[in-house]
């Protein structure tokens, strides 16, 4: 099972395995308080697509397929979620404010196509 929460949100023990899913750090955030297991800089949209997507959701779509294409080129950031998955919950954690256009709702359509089928 995977779910996503906002870095602004409690950490709860349902949540099992907590993974920033972000290439910088969340502003306003102490490291100690966020309660996450590892950071995961990689698994983040590059630089360039971050700024070119800049949260319009007119450009969800094309934002997915690139960042699709850049997580299918890079599968060393995000194998370690698929591992995590099979050992039980895992929450993405995220820091955008638009909670259905961001990176780890992405991710987790992502992870979903690749995670094997019982």
């Amino acid at each position: 099972m995977i779910n996503i929460k906002r870095v602004y949100d409690k950490a709860e023990k349902t949540d099992g395995t907590r993974l920033l899913v972000e290439r910088l750090w969340p502003r306003g955030i102490k490291k100690e308080s966020l309660q996450i297991e590892n950071w995961l800089k990689d698994v983040g949209p590059t630089t360039e697509l971050r700024k070119w997507f800049s949260h319009d959701p007119e450009k969800w779509d094309e934002f997915r397929r690139r960042y699709f294409a850049e997580l299918q080129a890079n599968p060393d950031a995000w194998k370690p979620i698929l591992t995590a998955v099979r050992q039980g919950a895992v929450t993405l954690i995220y820091s955008s404010h638009d909670t259905e256009h961001n990176n780890a709702v992405a991710l987790r359509e992502f992870l979903k196509r690749h995670t094997p089928r019982k």
